[in-house]
This record gives structure tokens, sequence and C-alpha cells, in this order.
């Protein structure tokens, strides 16, 4: 089966699901690492995800796939939180997490670096604006990131 079939199954459904319990779907991936598959979905809510939530979503999903079994292989299933330092997939979330500092890692080289650390500004015509002590505002095609994410400040 398909990659991204796997993954597409397993967002139609999780989506309800996890709406009913004031949660959303952050990212899905159905990835190869080494010799094993890992169907690694990753949630988050308002307040901080729990471990009782990861097992919620795990206990409903495993009970799904079994009855829809659209995996063939063998495979881990993975249930996670973003985490502190969490990645920055879908355009909302650029919305979403605006006036905090991100780090931009790039594919090529931009004035000399190839990561920046910023305030993010926003999300603008497929580009990432952010605010950079050293380089003042900047504006970054999306395609030229290659991982961008929150940044933990410590007081």
């Amino acid at each position: 089966m398909k990659k991204k079939r796997v993954v597409d199954v397993v967002e139609d459904i999780l989506t309800p699901f996890v709406k009913t319990h004031d949660m959303e779907i952050v990212d899905v991936e159905f990835v190869k690492e080494g010799p094993y598959r890992y169907l690694r979905v990753t949630i988050d809510k308002e307040e901080p995800v729990t471990l009782d939530d990861c097992q919620l979503v795990s206990k409903y999903l495993n009970e799904q796939l079994d009855k829809v079994d659209p995996i063939e292989e063998q495979y881990f299933l993975e249930i996670t939180s973003p985490g502190v330092e969490r990645v920055l997939k879908k355009d909302k979330d650029y919305e979403k997490f605006k006036g905090r500092v991100i780090q931009l890692k790039l594919f090529h080289t931009f004035e000399g670096q190839k990561a920046i650390t910023g305030t993010l500004v926003g999300l603008i015509d497929d580009h990432i604006v952010i605010e950079n002590e050293a380089m003042g505002k900047i504006e970054i095609p999306k395609s030229k990131v290659s991982l961008a994410k929150l940044v933990v400040e410590f007081e």
C-alpha cells in the first residue's frame, strides 16, 4: 500500500475522534527507518498532551486499523505530542505561533548562514517572515526551508 494512502486512511479515521476529545492531528507519517516501519501520529491540544491522551488515541486507532487493515507489513505505532520545540509543518502553524522565536534550517546558505533564528512575523505569499536581531526583517521562501521549529526561550 502506498505511503500517501496509509496517511490518508489514518487521518480519515482519526480526525473525527480527536476533534471530539478537543485535540488535533499535527502530523501523520508512515516511514521506514532502518529495517522497521513506523506509523507516527503527532497530536496536540490547548493544554499539554498527556500520556493518557496518547494512550486513548493509540487504543482507538489500533482498534480501527485492525478493522480496516490498510497496512500489509509489520509496523510500530507511535502516538506523540509535538513537544516544546515543535516543528512547524502546516500553514496554520505560522499563524498560531506568530510572535514566538523560531529557527529555520535552510537547504542552502542565506547571507552566509544555514540556520537563522528570529521572531516569527508570519507566512506571507509562501514566504516565512521573521525578525532577526542582526539582519532585521527576513523573508525566506518555504521551499528553501528544510526545517522550521519553535525555539525554547529561557528567561
